[in-house]
C-alpha cells in the first residue's frame, strides 16, 4: 500500500563538496524512487522543487512529496545517514506521511557531521520550542528554569559520554506527536 510523503529540510554541506557525492550520498532514496540523479527525483506536487544542490551555497535543499511504501523510512534514514559526514553543522529534515487513515505521522530527522554536533542541535531545537511555548504563560525566571532542566537531562544523555557498546550514529530520528488534521504541505 502506497503513502504520500512530504520530505522537507536543508541540510548545509562542507566546503568542496561535489554534487556526485551528495548524489552518491542520496543513492538509496533515489533508487527507492528509480531516479539517476537528483534532478530526477521530482515531487509529486508541481510547485515544489523536489530535492536540489546548491553548490553556491552548499547546500541541499528538500521540498519533495511522493508515493511511497512501508520501506522508504529505512532508505531515507540510510540516505541521511550517508549525508551527514558530508555537512558543516548539524540541521532538521522534517517527514510527513499523510496515510489515508488520516492521521498524519511527523517526524524529525537531524543530519550532521558527528553524534556530539546532532545532539547539540537537538537539544537547541527542544530549547527554542519549550522558550518560546513558555514564554507566553510565564516570566523569565521559570522559563529558564525550565530550559535548564532541558539542558540538565540532554547533557545525561551527550553522545560524548561512553553509553555501553551501542554504537554512534552521525544522524539520528525521533518520533513527533501526530499532527493535528490541517492542510498538507503548508511551510
Amino acid at each position: 500500500m502506497k503513502t504520500e510523503v512530504h520530505v522537507h529540510g536543508s541540510v548545509f554541506l562542507c566546503k568542496g563538496v561535489r554534487l556526485a557525492q551528495v548524489e552518491l550520498a542520496l543513492r538509496p532514496w533515489l533508487d527507492y524512487v528509480d531516479a539517476d540523479h537528483l534532478a530526477d527525483a521530482k515531487s509529486l506536487e508541481r510547485e515544489e522543487p523536489g530535492i536540489v544542490y546548491d553548490a553556491g551555497d552548499r547546500v541541499v535543499s528538500i521540498c519533495w512529496t511522493g508515493d511511497v511504501g512501508r520501506s522508504f523510512h529505512n532508505k531515507l534514514t540510510e540516505a541521511c545517514n550517508s549525508l551527514g559526514p558530508l555537512t558543516e553543522y548539524a540541521s532538521e529534515v522534517e517527514v510527513t506521511y499523510y496515510p489515508d487513515s488520516g492521521e498524519d505521522e511527523f517526524y524529525q530527522f537531524f543530519v550532521g557531521p558527528s553524534p556530539e554536533a546532532v545532539h547539540e542541535f537537538r537539544r537547541q531545537c527542544v530549547t527554542e520550542d519549550i522558550n518560546h511555548m513558555l514564554s507566553r504563560h510565564l516570566g523569565k525566571p521559570e522559563v529558564e528554569q525550565v530550559t535548564a532542566l532541558v539542558t540538565k537531562m540532554f547533557d545525561a544523555h551527550n553522545p560524548q559520554k561512553p553509553a555501553g557498546d551501542a554504537p554512534a550514529s552521525a544522524t539520528s530520528s525521533s518520533t513527533v506527536i501526530p499532527l493535528h488534521p490541517r492542510n498538507r504541505h503548508l511551510h
